[in-house]
């Protein structure tokens, strides 16, 4: 890092801090302004914030990594931007009539309150082992990798680059967050938006101009790292349902490398219930002014959701490529094994690594801004939508009195706690096979039941409050007990249960296999317990089913829409249909 590189980072945090005071001069004290913006946000506002909110430290970390180690086949998840057209077309008519502040809200009018505060619970458990302790814990490494001399004497103990880059992440972070609400945290993060691409696509053009091009990216890594279904089967069972057996034992109970059952059946549950019901998401389509605003909101977040596969896979199998073949000495010296296998911790800091190795001065200061814009827009995003869970949905149930200024408040205390939880969580995410793996594994626990109530909340309306309540409940419990069983070998990796033990055969069993299986139990129990018991109040559910839609209500929704919102959302489908094509073979 050179003058000049501090200078553009020093001019980031200028223009970041700039824009942050003029967003909060435009808020009054009201609920209303602080968690939705004043519901005032434009199309494209709404689009970029949701995209900075998602493309955060996991993807720079963990995205990044899981590219250098396995090539493009965690894009599946990356290429899930069609759900954001679920989210637009099906969702945000139901969303936007509510006028409801947060999911669990939804959940209130279409159920009970019950329901609302179990959901709140869920979400509020799911940011802090997610989204809060990923963040900061990907923040540390970006630091610890560009910044390695970074250390503070605290007198009792000495913090290291990882944990002063984690602090500072936050506290850079919080600084407006707390202040600001949803307004601040959604226009610096369509400023956060520009830089983070523009950053991150120089990485990729760097990167592949000193491995020598394209061609030689698909010559060091071979053909087998740009399919996306080749790492999914085992050698020599393509086209097959052969996945289901290996060696004589069921494999898909046990732990496989991205089996092909689990990529088709469960990461679109994951994918759904991150893009059309999580609150950390879809809080900036709730802020927008109308249904309208928020649908193209939604599509143009689903077009920007296309570029994460060649803005940062891309970069991580570059920087494989660079160290398999010594192109940077350094880079091969950090990162491949004796045994010439890539070194999954390494990789982590593969797009860091990047930075450090192929930009000049300049323009790494840049990209550095950019690295920062990631950590700090997703950190915030999820600071602003805890805080409104816990404020909305708990305090304000308990003290329904509450000054506006008062629910700000408490909404702003509920942030610095849930800050100080995550930090206590980082050990066992280092402890984890891969910060995405982790990621993606942590959510398909949590989110399969959370995506069963709302699926079945809109278009089954005869889903009774009773029926949902039982599979949150027990959905919520079957995720609880696999992170328990999982967190004693993530915090000790000498830790190992008995094999053949029924520990030892929960331990094993696939993270994809093990969400599909709550989705399945809790939708069961939602479908049973639904018709066992008596049918929900027809007068509550009006409006908020597919079956019990007015007449008024379909007229309001068909001229919230264009000929070009339909050509948008198409050229989105095409967008993902030639990438499917392009790395299928």
């Amino acid at each position: 890092m050179q003058t000049l590189d501090w200078v553009i980072i020093a001019l980031y945090f200028a223009g970041i801090g700039g824009v942050a005071w003029w967003a909060i001069r435009q808020d009054s004290d009201t609920a209303d302004d602080y968690f939705l913006a004043g519901r005032n946000l434009g199309w494209w506002i709404v689009g970029a914030s949701i995209f900075a909110s998602n493309i955060g430290s996991e993807h720079l970390v963990g995205l990044a990594g899981s590219g250098c180690t396995d090539g493009v086949a965690l894009a599946h998840y990356e290429l899930h931007a069609w759900c954001l057209l679920v989210l637009a077309w099906v969702f945000v008519p139901f969303y936007m009539r509510s006028r409801v502040y947060t999911m669990p809200e939804f959940l209130e009018k279409r159920f009970s309150a019950t329901n609302r505060w179990v959901l709140s619970l869920i979400s509020l458990v799911a940011y802090v082992l997610t989204k809060i302790a990923v963040g900061i814990f990907a923040g540390g490494i970006v630091f610890r990798t560009l910044l390695p001399e970074l250390s503070l004497d605290l007198g009792f103990v000495v913090l290291d680059s990882f944990w002063v880059g984690s602090f500072l992440a936050v506290i850079a972070t919080g600084a407006y967050t707390v202040v600001g609400g949803l307004r601040a945290v959604a226009y610096t993060e369509a400023i956060q938006t520009v830089v983070l691409v523009v950053g991150s696509l120089l990485v990729t053009v760097y990167g592949l101009q000193a491995l020598g091009g394209w061609g030689e990216l698909r010559e060091v890594l071979g053909a087998d790292a740009f399919n996306l279904w080749k790492p999914l089967v085992p050698a020599g069972m393509e086209g097959t349902w052969a996945p289901v057996k290996e060696e004589g034992r069921i494999a898909w109970y046990f732990n496989a490398e991205f089996p092909w059952l689990g990529m088709l059946f469960c990461a679109p549950i994951i994918g759904l219930w991150y893009w059309c019901t999580d609150q950390y998401i879809v809080q900036r389509a709730l802020g927008a002014p109308n249904e309208t605003e928020a649908r193209r909101g939604s599509i143009f977040a689903a077009a920007l959701k296309l570029l994460p596969v060649f803005i940062f896979i891309v970069p991580g199998m570059t920087s494989a490529a660079l160290a398999r073949s010594g192109a940077i000495p350094e880079m091969q010296a950090s990162m491949v094994g004796a045994d010439g296998a890539m070194i999954v911790t390494q990789c982590q800091a593969a797009f860091p690594t990047m930075v450090q190795h192929v930009l000049p001065v300049g323009i790494r200061g840049l990209v550095v801004a950019g690295l920062l814009a990631a950590l700090m827009s997703s950190l915030a995003g999820v600071f602003n939508a805890s805080s409104t869970l816990f404020t909305m949905d708990f305090y304000s149930k308990f003290r329904p009195g509450a000054s506006q200024e008062r629910l700000v408040w408490i909404g702003r205390a509920a942030t610095a706690t849930m800050v100080l939880v995550g930090l206590l969580w980082i050990p066992v995410i280092q402890g984890a096979e891969g910060l995405y793996y982790y990621l993606q594994s942590v959510s398909g626990y949590l989110g399969a039941p959370i995506f069963t109530v709302f699926a079945f909340g809109v278009f089954m309306k005869r889903a009774n409050a009773k029926g949902a309540l039982a599979a949150l409940v027990i959905g919520f419990a079957l995720g609880l007990f696999r992170l328990a069983v999982d967190t004693p070998a993530q915090i000790d990796s000498s830790f190992a249960y008995t094999e053949g033990s029924f520990l030892w055969i929960v331990h094993n069993i696939y993270f994809q296999y093990y969400a599909l299986f709550i989705f399945a139990v809790s939708s069961a129990v939602l479908v049973s317990v639904s018709y066992a018991t008596e049918e929900p109040d027809a007068a509550q559910i009006e409006g908020l089913t597919y079956g019990t839609v007015t007449t008024e209500q379909r007229a309001a929704t068909r001229v919230s829409w264009s000929r070009a919102d339909v050509l948008a959302s198409a050229a989105v489908l095409a967008g993902i249909l030639a990438a499917y094509l392009y790395f299928s073979g």
